[in-house]
């Protein structure tokens, strides 16, 4: 396990470097071209519910467009919030994402960015929102809470820092997505209901985040491969 930690720390501030050197041009070049791969999908273009992840100032893929024509076009678009876990044991870790639905393009603009830059949810606005999981969070204890229900998800479209030729994603280090997605399973197993099934995993990535053929992301059995990864101006690679 130890050797695991080690392996992707190192990879992690190798791709750290060369995303220092990538230039904001070809940021919103690569940015531009992904957004079209991915409306081009069939598995986009049939969904009526996504979640994308928002990005961060620099350093990866834009999603803002994606955001933008996701709501215009009708979409019901989730995006990640995390919050802390009431009563974490210590195996477990203090905080958890969550998705939660946008109400608009006026919602979406008035997110305000965290320590990262990252627009976010405000907390006190979660318990007007649509959720995926429907967890307790303790920021809404006394809340009145009787018309949330956990809603499913078509797409997730995820980040991450390096992915391989076998479409295994690394991540920025705090599990999120992948708790999120081993919990949504147990979620989907514990309610089966017609037609629900996991969503289409799509990650995407700068053609400068892309392993060669041949290195691949050390991963364990908690990691989830990804459906279809999109890299840049590059062709999409499916499973």
């Amino acid at each position: 396990m130890a050797s695991l930690r080690t392996a992707k720390k190192e990879l992690r501030r190798h791709i750290t470097h060369t995303l220092s050197r990538v230039s904001e041009q070809s940021i919103q070049s690569q940015s531009h071209a992904a957004k079209d791969t991915l409306f081009s999908l069939p598995e986009y273009q049939s969904a009526k519910r996504i979640s994308v992840y928002l990005s961060m100032p620099q350093g990866e893929l834009s999603t803002r467009s994606i955001v933008t024509e996701a709501l215009r076009n009708g979409r019901e678009v989730y995006v990640p919030y995390i919050h802390n876990i009431a009563q974490p044991n210590k195996e477990s870790p203090a905080s958890a994402m969550d998705m939660v639905a946008l109400h608009s393009q006026e919602d979406f603009e008035g997110l305000q960015s965290d320590p990262w830059g990252i627009p976010t949810p405000d907390e006190h606005s979660i318990s007007h929102r649509k959720c995926c999981l429907g967890q307790q969070r303790p920021e809404q204890k006394g809340a009145d809470r009787s018309e949330e229900k956990s809603e499913t998800l078509e797409i997730v479209i995820m980040p991450g820092m390096a992915f391989d030729q076998k479409l295994d994603r690394l991540g920025h280090g705090k599990g999120y997505y992948d708790r999120f997605l081993a919990q949504y399973q147990r979620s989907l197993e514990n309610n089966p209901r017609p037609g629900n099934q996991m969503p289409f995993l799509v990650g995407l990535a700068l053609e400068e985040q892309i392993l060669p053929e041949g290195q691949g992301v050390p991963t364990n059995a908690s990691d989830w491969r990804l459906d279809a990864l999109i890299a840049g101006h590059q062709p999409v690679r499916r499973r």
